[in-house]
């Protein structure tokens, strides 16, 4: 559904483009981000992309740091959690799957990396290295960078490859979230639920 032709302030419609933008790279790949499709998708012109982001370069960027901000923004309540140490550990591997799948971080991040723009996880990797910080406060021993480590590349690569791979190997999808859980709440000293049903 493309966004009507009303007047849209400069701040709403750089808004309206990241959105279109972050639905583009979710459905078709970051191939598609281009300024002529975003401005498509939004009922828009070219012209008023190039006005707002200068260069599909710089629109890449600024949906980066979009995404990264809503991944942010999705992982604050849990922070805050962790600090009443009401969270439960599964949450961080969820909101941190979650952010490169269905946010679209996982394409966007591995596309911008091989561009040569290393700088575009920081954001998201600081955001989740404090969650797990918040967790790991109290486990002296636990290695919180490790975690971080092996929780984010497990988070990449499922968003990139883990359907076909689950497929090939005839495991749920959601086989790799499960096993991230069971090694977080492992490193924690979490013990896991008991089976329900």
């Amino acid at each position: 559904m493309s966004i009507t032709r009303s007047r849209l302030s400069p701040e709403e419609s750089r808004s309206a483009a990241l959105e279109a933008a972050r639905a583009l790279l979710i459905e078709d790949g970051p191939q598609a981000l281009t300024l002529k499709a975003v401005a498509a998708r939004m009922g828009r012109t070219h012209a008023n992309l190039l006005h707002h982001f200068g260069s599909a370069a710089d629109l890449q960027s600024a949906l980066a740091r979009h995404i990264s901000e809503r991944v942010i923004a999705g992982i604050a309540g849990a922070v805050q959690r962790a600090r009443e140490g009401t969270t439960d550990p599964r949450e961080i591997v969820d909101r941190t799957f979650d952010a490169f799948d269905k946010e679209g971080g996982g394409a966007l991040f591995a596309w911008m990396i091989l561009s040569g723009n290393h700088e575009a996880l920081k954001p998201i990797l600081d955001a989740i290295h404090a969650l797990v910080d918040q967790l790991g406060d109290g486990h002296g021993d636990h290695p919180v960078h490790e975690t971080t480590l092996w929780l984010v590349l497990a988070a990449l690569g499922d968003s990139l490859l883990g359907a076909p791979m689950a497929d090939a190997l005839s495991l749920p999808r959601d086989k790799a979230r499960l096993l991230a859980r069971a090694q977080l709440l492992h490193a924690l000293g979490v013990a896991p639920s008991p089976p329900t049903g």
